[in-house]
């Protein structure tokens, strides 16, 4: 695992805790929840690599 997708792990968890516990989403939907947004936080990491 790179440096890179370490870092989006990291902030993928952050955010999808904190949308638990603002009552977006529920523990039982994290999976789907989960996948969304690192598959969204990834491509626009890198987007803006291939811009660099």
């Amino acid at each position: 695992m790179t440096q890179d997708e370490e870092k989006i792990l990291k902030v993928v968890k952050e955010i999808v805790i904190k949308f638990i516990e603002m009552g977006r989403i529920s523990p039982t939907g994290f999976p789907d929840c989960f996948k969304s947004v690192y598959n969204t936080v990834k491509e626009t990491v890198e987007g803006k690599s291939d811009q660099d």
